[in-house]
Parts: C-alpha cells; structure tokens; sequence
C-alpha cells in the first residue's frame, strides 16, 4: 500500500486545481464555529504558525501546532477549539480545476502532515500572501507554483518523518540505481549492499518511494531511454543496450508498457517534428 504522502503527491501530479484566498489569521483562545452549521466549500491546505488549537471535522478531532500542517477537508463541518491564548496559522483555499466525485473524495479527508518551520517556509507564505490579489496571469502563475513549493516541501519532511531511520539507505539506493541503472541489477543485489534481507528491504523501499525498487529501476531506465530516443539519433537496440537490456525486443515491451508507444514510433514521431 503507498504511502499517505506518495497518495498526495499522486494527487497533486494528475490534477490540476485552481487557488482561491490566501489568509493569514489568529484567533483567541475559545470555541469559534468556523464552518459548524455549513460544510467547507473549498478544499484547504492549512499550517500551523503560533498556539495550539483543535480542529473538530464531523466529530473528529485533529490537534494542530508549529510544526504541523493539514490537507483536504473538504464539504465538511468543522469547528475549532483554541486551547493557547493564540492560535495564528497561514491558509490557502483550492479546488479541481474539473471538479470530479474522485479527486474531491481524496480532498474529503483530512490529511495531517509534518512540516518543517523553517525561513523557507515563511518566505513561501509571505510570497503567497503577497500575491493574493494578483490579476496578471504571470502573478497567478508565481502563486500555483508556490502553491506546489508549499505542498511538496509538507509532503517531503512527512516522508524524512515517516522513514527517518531507513532514509539514508534508501536516498542511497535510490542514487546507485541511478549511476549504475545500465549495468545488471537484481532485487537481492540491491539488498545485499544494505545488508537486508531482500523482502524486508523492498518493503522499506516501497514505503519511502510508493514503489518497489526494480519497478523504480525500470522506470529510471525506461525515462533514460525515452530522452535518448528525443534527442540522439542512435537506434533502438543501442538504446536498449546503452539502459542495461541486450534484448531489444524486450527492451521494446517494456517501453511500450510504460508509454503506450513503441521506441520505433518515438522516433519516427519526433523525426517528423523536427525534419533534417
């Protein structure tokens, strides 16, 4: 099963989504009803600045403070409990840009995620709170992409928490597949140099990445070859060889697998786009 932060970053990949406001706001200690008697219209990504509050989604509770962030919560009722004297945190509104029942399904929930509260993280607010009232396309376009900044540095430091221990040994194997992806590499290799055991090692593996680590080969070797199919002008059984297959033909159903085209209709696409 992937991982709660390989699930949004899926999410993030495959949908596009549009921004609404952008908020920074305190509130006292006490009860506020926020949305209690309505349901959310917007989905939210919300962090964590100052206090300690509890925010209460359809009976459910969630502790927010420095250091922690949230995902989603979207078309839910939700009330927040202020427990400090305090409590200030930064949010930013969004929806699908094709609002779908799937996409908005993994919105529904709400993700709680760790953040690192570092000058970084504030100067991406600061930015974002700068840009809110934007009307030029160039502006919307400097927000989305702050936008995404903002998700992905939430959704790296809940991976780093998620898998601290094993981190080291998989942003290290994740660096030999990628000098050493044309040579021959199995699961037990790649295993052995960590000193695990094979099934062991591939769960780690999976748990930090979302997926197994010849699957992950394959793919880092299948987007090498796709480059070179672009841009060099070798033939397809040198590719294959160049990305550690001696086999073109099962070079060539892999990549086909992968892009829905084989590496002869690659290259017979781009020789038409860009003629000699």
């Amino acid at each position: 099963m992937d991982s709660k932060y390989e699930d949004l970053a899926a999410y993030f990949v495959q949908t596009p989504i549009e921004l609404f406001g952008v908020y920074r706001t305190v509130l006292g200690e006490g009860h506020h009803a926020g949305h209690k008697y309505e349901p959310t219209k917007k989905c939210a990504l919300l962090v964590a600045l100052r206090g300690d509050a509890e925010f209460i989604y359809d009976g459910s509770s969630y502790m927010l403070q420095p250091g922690r962030a949230f995902l989603g919560g979207y078309n839910r009722h939700m009330e927040i409990i202020v427990h400090s004297q305090e409590f200030e945190y930064f949010l930013i509104h969004f929806m699908p840009a094709v609002p779908g029942q799937a996409v908005l399904s993994v919105m529904s929930e709400v993700n709680v995620l760790h953040i690192e509260m570092d000058a970084a993280l504030l100067q991406m607010m600061d930015q974002l709170r700068k840009l809110s009232t934007g009307l030029g396309n160039i502006e919307l376009l400097e927000k989305k992409t702050l936008f995404y900044r903002l998700v992905n540095k939430a959704l790296l430091f809940e991976r780093y928490q998620q898998n601290s221990d094993s981190q080291p040994m998989m942003e290290g194997t994740i660096d030999y597949i990628r000098q050493h992806y044309m040579e021959p590499i199995t699961l037990e290799s790649l295993a052995g140099q960590q000193g695990l055991k094979a099934k062991y090692f591939s769960y780690l593996f999976r748990k930090y990445t979302g997926i197994g680590p010849i699957d992950y080969l394959i793919k880092y070797r299948m987007s090498v070859a796709h480059e070179l199919l672009m841009n060099e002008p070798f033939s397809v059984r040198d590719i294959a060889r160049s990305v550690g297959y001696a086999d073109a033909y099962y070079f060539s159903r892999l990549f086909k697998k992968h892009y829905e085209l084989s590496p002869t209709e690659v290259k017979r696409q781009q020789s038409r786009n860009n003629p000699s």
